[in-house]
């Protein structure tokens, strides 16, 4: 019988996420309000260009395929439980998130202001997993394409999560104002 590798090791958390995001995307509110078509497509783009500088193995790179630092397992050990803490919380969230949940910015009919679960530390921990899960990942592969590709995706998801908020202010007012003051953005409150 054949062992993983750690790079096949790696990857089944983020094989978690994908299915967990398939089954849950199912059941779903009706749409209320939705960001634009630009936005979207302008966060799909730098996202889809980050990871596929996290995910390739094959693309010619240059400098990007150097190495920051030596091989070594310890190190892509640390990187695959840090992509798992990164995948757990995401997935927590967007179980908790429930039929709220989008892969747009938007409103849902009869929108929910969810603060339970892991919305009770962060306002946006699904960013906060999928961006912990990355640095995982960075940490795992060793190379300057995952520096690049976390810095993408960080600066992607923290824009769309401020296009977010705005969406959120506009509908829930006061109660998300407070909310965000008892919160963090993207990583807990002190």
């Amino acid at each position: 019988m054949r062992m993983l590798t750690l790079w096949q090791i790696e990857l089944l958390p983020w094989y978690a996420v994908m299915i967990v995001w398939v089954v849950t995307a199912l059941r779903r509110k009706q749409d209320k309000l939705t960001e634009s078509p630009a936005a979207r497509l302008l966060h799909l783009i730098y996202v889809g260009i980050g990871l596929t500088l996290l995910f390739s193995q094959t693309l010619p790179l240059g400098p990007l395929r150097e190495r920051m630092y030596p091989v070594k397992p310890s190190l892509q050990w640390i990187g695959i439980a840090v992509t798992c803490s990164g995948a757990a919380l995401a997935i927590w969230a967007r179980l908790n998130l429930g039929d709220n949940w989008s892969s747009r910015v938007n409103l849902k009919q009869g929108h929910q202001l969810i603060s339970s679960g892991p919305y009770a530390y962060v306002r946006h921990p699904i960013y906060s997993g999928f961006l912990l899960a990355v640095v995982g990942t960075a940490v795992e592969i060793g190379e300057w394409r995952g520096l690049l590709a976390t810095v993408l995706i960080g600066v992607m998801h923290s824009l769309k999560a401020q296009r977010e908020e705005r969406f959120m202010l506009n509908e829930f007012g006061d109660r998300y104002a407070q909310y965000q003051k008892q919160t963090g953005f993207l990583v807990p409150k002190l």
